[in-house]
């Protein structure tokens, strides 16, 4: 009876195995990624063959209810989802600094939100540089402070519409506030809030030469921004940079699958498939996979930072991590 069962259950596995059903289960492949572009220009988007559009925010916000109608008529026309926004705020709604205006702050974030309610948005960039860069002068733990208590006011407006706010680190030259991956989880942690949560883009994590390991330590990853560093242009092939480390702990870390191109192409109908293509395929090496290109390509990226939050919160990240 017992050599039956062994059997029985051989022939079972066997079958499974022929079929790729273990093979597929084992590896815990992830679905394939969705890749979209950060453009308003939803036709040319998607004959490019996105799969869906990143809209800049402060541009549907600052239409007038006519003109946003039509853009959202458009928009349905065309066919094409735009489930993430960028470009959160306008330059001149500074929260953080010596001269913010709450009711002012709260007039637009509504607005915006309702709006992007309307364009079937759940994920917004919370980038927006300049509003949230703090002049000479003005204390950074101030401004941090200033950033957390921001961002605790519209988190329960963007959760009541089902938005997820995503904070974006920005290289030094277009903020002074929030740089790193590292300092992004600082700022969520302090803001504690369902509805706020870290996203990653690569130009910037690359420019600061950040350890792509940090995604592993941001808990969930909410939204991915893409482009080759050398040029800030459209990735089209492995070989043009070292992009391995990072895909390597994108696939090891919980994240939506969704990667947003915000770069420059002078050639959209040619390197838009090509850069779909590409980050497809660079998003499906399943966590097996991706452990073991972590054992080979090691951490390449190791600057040194400072822990941005201490005095504000108590909340400390590593930005340089430990060999």
């Amino acid at each position: 009876m017992l050599a039956q069962r062994r059997r029985i259950r051989s022939s079972i596995r066997v079958g499974l195995l022929s079929s790729g059903f273990l093979a597929s289960v084992g590896a815990f492949a992830a679905p394939e990624v969705k890749v979209g572009f950060c453009t308003d220009e939803l036709e040319a988007a998607k004959a490019a063959g996105f799969d869906y559009v990143e809209l800049g925010v402060r541009t549907f916000t600052a239409l007038s209810d006519e003109a946003f109608d039509a853009f959202l008529a458009r928009k349905q026309a065309v066919g094409l989802p735009t489930p993430v926004g960028y470009l959160f705020l306008p330059t001149d709604l500074k929260v953080v600094g010596p001269a913010t205006d709450e009711a002012r702050e709260t007039a637009y974030v509504m607005k915006a939100l309702a709006r992007a309610q309307a364009l079937g948005i759940d994920t917004i960039v919370f980038g927006s540089g300049p509003a949230r860069s703090f002049p000479e002068g003005f204390p950074r733990a101030r401004a941090f402070a200033q950033l957390v208590a921001f961002v605790k006011r519209i988190a329960p407006e963007a959760r009541a519409r089902g938005i997820v706010l995503s904070v974006e680190a920005q290289r030094p030259q277009e903020s002074n506030l929030i740089n790193t991956t590292a300092e992004a989880i600082e700022w969520v942690r302090a803001v504690d809030h369902p509805n706020f949560q870290v996203m990653v883009d690569f130009y910037h994590l690359a420019s600061v030469k950040e350890d792509p390991a940090i995604l592993r330590q941001a808990g969930r990853i909410a939204h991915v921004h893409f482009a080759n560093p050398e040029g800030r242009v459209f990735p089209r092939e492995a070989s043009e940079y070292d992009y391995a480390p990072f895909f390597a702990n994108l696939n090891q870390a919980e994240h939506p699958g969704r990667i947003s191109i915000e770069a420059r192409t002078t050639n959209l109908a040619v390197d838009g498939p090509r850069a779909v293509a590409f980050l497809r395929q660079a998003a499906r090496r399943t966590k097996a996979e991706s452990a073991a290109l972590l054992s080979q390509v090691g951490r390449r990226f190791l600057p040194e930072k400072r822990g941005l939050a201490d005095a504000v919160t108590g909340v400390s990240v590593p930005t340089r991590l430990q060999p």
